[in-house]
């Protein structure tokens, strides 16, 4: 954007509040200049139609005159920049590495209790576990009935009802009704074999 750095003297003529934005005509011209409301100083006054002002004119992206840099009569122009004294800026730029290497040391600093901290943590763990390992033989050693295996009982017997010798598969099934039922019709003689006819057959009633 292309400025002209000579101040016009100029009234506001026209100004849109809602959007911000209006035109301003130079004293000796007839032609309207666009202004924004940023242009204008802040000084928390609304621009105000027929109001005198004076601007510096510059171009737009489109090469079209607007208005700029907006100031009221008697308003003071804005100070520049106040710059610090060449030796200065010297002498906070010759401080600047001393603070930078300060808050390098600090950080490695922090960073090794960090780390010192970190490794006194897992040491103290790795001893607790140590001690923990090394008791554990002795607890199992001392109670070798822990270890033991588990004893196997056999289901109890049951009667099911049966009670005669045709039905029973085999003599020691037979025996095994007869010697834990009640009722049972399988010993006639009471000798304590039973079926000896047609399953106890043996010399022995085996």
């Amino acid at each position: 954007m292309e400025a002209v750095a000579s101040r016009i003297n100029s009234r506001l003529t026209k100004w849109n509040a809602e959007r911000g934005f209006g035109f301003v005509v130079a004293d000796h011209g007839d032609q309207e200049l666009f202004v924004h409301v940023s242009a204008f100083p802040r000084d928390e006054r609304p621009p105000a139609i027929g109001e005198p002002l004076s601007f510096e004119m510059e171009l737009d992206k489109e090469g079209r005159k607007r208005a700029v840099r907006v100031r009221r009569p008697g308003a003071p122009e804005p100070r520049a920049p106040r710059r610090q004294p060449h030796d200065q800026v010297r002498h906070q730029a010759s401080r600047t590495p001393e603070r930078t290497e300060s808050n390098s040391f600090g950080r490695r600093f922090v960073a090794l209790l960090m780390v010192a901290g970190l490794g006194w943590y897992g040491y103290t763990r790795y001893t607790e576990r140590a001690e923990v390992t090394a008791a554990e033989p002795q607890s199992v050693m001392s109670s070798p009935a822990q270890t033991a295996a588990p004893e196997i009982r056999q289901p109890a017997f049951q009667c099911d009802g049966r009670k005669h010798c045709s039905q029973m598969s085999s003599c020691s099934e037979a025996k095994q009704f007869l010697n834990n039922c009640t009722g049972m019709e399988m010993d006639g003689d009471g000798d304590g074999i039973p079926c000896e006819q047609q399953l106890c057959t043996g010399p022995f009633g085996g």
